[in-house]
């Protein structure tokens, strides 16, 4: 069974593309290409779930493709993201900034569909000799849920990753 979290590294890095910040995931599974701008190097770097109400019940809800009730379980999730800004050596970490700038807009005005901001913060641009950038770290912390609905003889599915109300 999936604990929901398997792609949430993806979905950060997808939304930040989308909101013109460059990213990639951490470790990936082939090597990556050389940039010549800033990109954020997202990681998964914290998950605290607890319980959301009795027994994690969280009530039915109809299901409309197979037209019966199906009974919804979860937890609240708090994850903490690495979202560490490279940039190359060259340049005196103006383009760092900038793209940390748009990073900072693109999780204050909303964020990934399903997770909320709940702190934001980042650190001085210092050197990095080991990946010979300029890095910038940068750490988010957001709330969501992992839902799961139990099958018609009372088995989980899949967990997966629901949002929180945005306000």
């Amino acid at each position: 069974m999936s604990a929901g979290l398997e792609k949430i590294r993806q979905i950060m890095a997808d939304y930040l593309n989308g909101q013109g910040v460059p990213a990639v995931t951490a470790w990936p599974m082939n090597p990556r290409q050389e940039r010549k701008g800033p990109v954020a190097v997202v990681s998964l770097q914290g998950c605290k779930a607890g319980p959301a109400c009795f027994q994690n019940y969280l009530g039915e809800r109809f299901d409309e493709e197979t037209g019966r009730w199906e009974e919804r379980y979860g937890k609240r999730v708090q994850l903490t993201f690495g979202l560490d800004l490279y940039a190359p050596e060259r340049g005196d970490g103006e383009g760092l900034q900038g793209a940390f700038d748009t990073l900072a807009g693109a999780l204050l005005m909303g964020g990934p569909e399903g997770l909320e901001l709940l702190e934001f913060s980042c650190g001085a641009t210092a050197w990095d000799s080991e990946n010979r950038r300029l890095k910038r770290p940068v750490e988010a912390v957001c709330a969501g849920w992992l839902c799961a609905v139990t099958d018609g003889g009372g088995g989980f599915t899949d967990f997966e990753l629901r949002g929180v109300a945005k306000q």
